[in-house]
């Protein structure tokens, strides 16, 4: 709301960029906030395996479900719909907002093509990377470690990753859990994308699910 509130009041004052920039995909600017929500998300989602490590009751959980990946399956069931429900009220309550602030200068509703799939899309996507902390968390198995980890992948290895040259730097980066996720998000695809939006968010959720299966493969080989 802040972003697209700023965006509103200094319109008259911007370049002719910066407004066609808006103009061309206003979802850019009314989830201009989503990167500080998908660090709580996965920060949220690395603390609710590793905090039971820190403090011991991971046993009891282990004694309660002896066959183990049943525990893991629970949390991110449970951490995943409730990160979904949160992120789908937060993505269209930042829409409504954020289109009701730039009404006269950039008009944009959800019957607009791709705004639909887009709104929809930024609850899935903060779920999707709430599995995908939950399971770097069930590996790690230490909240410090596993949170830097997290925001290592968020903030440092996805940018880093933008700017390798070549086929395979344009590959490597459009497969990572956040660039991939975050194509659900606009409303047009770049020049050169890789992937649709739902093929992005299906390759973060691929993600999530493959740490989760190996860290239950390692749950049942290792000490807790």
């Amino acid at each position: 709301m802040l972003i697209s509130a700023v965006t509103a009041h200094n319109w008259a004052g911007s370049g002719a960029a910066a407004r066609s920039g808006v103009a061309r995909d206003p979802m850019g600017t009314i989830f201009g906030g989503m990167g500080l929500a998908e660090l709580v998300a996965c920060s949220l989602g690395a603390l609710v395996v590793t905090s039971e490590y820190s403090s011991g009751t991971i046993r009891a959980s282990l004694l309660a479900v002896p066959k183990r990946w049943p525990v893991l399956a629970a949390k991110a069931g449970a951490f995943g719909l409730a990160t979904l429900a949160v992120g789908e009220l937060a993505s269209f309550g930042s829409f409504l907002a954020g289109a009701h602030l730039l009404r006269h200068d950039v008009p944009v509703s959800l019957g607009d093509p791709g705004v639909l799939r887009a709104v929809t899309g930024g609850g899935l996507f903060l779920a999707a990377m709430s599995v995908f902390a939950m399971g770097l968390g069930a590996l790690i198995r230490h909240t410090a470690a596993a949170v830097t980890g997290v925001i290592a992948f968020v903030l440092v290895l996805s940018p880093l990753a933008d700017s390798l040259p070549g086929p395979a730097g344009q590959h490597f980066a459009a497969y990572l859990p956040t660039n991939a996720g975050q194509l659900v998000l606009f409303v047009h695809q770049s020049p050169g994308q890789l992937l649709s939006p739902w093929q992005g968010l299906a390759v973060c959720a691929a993600w999530g699910l493959g740490l989760l299966l190996v860290a239950s493969v390692l749950l049942r080989r290792r000490d807790v």
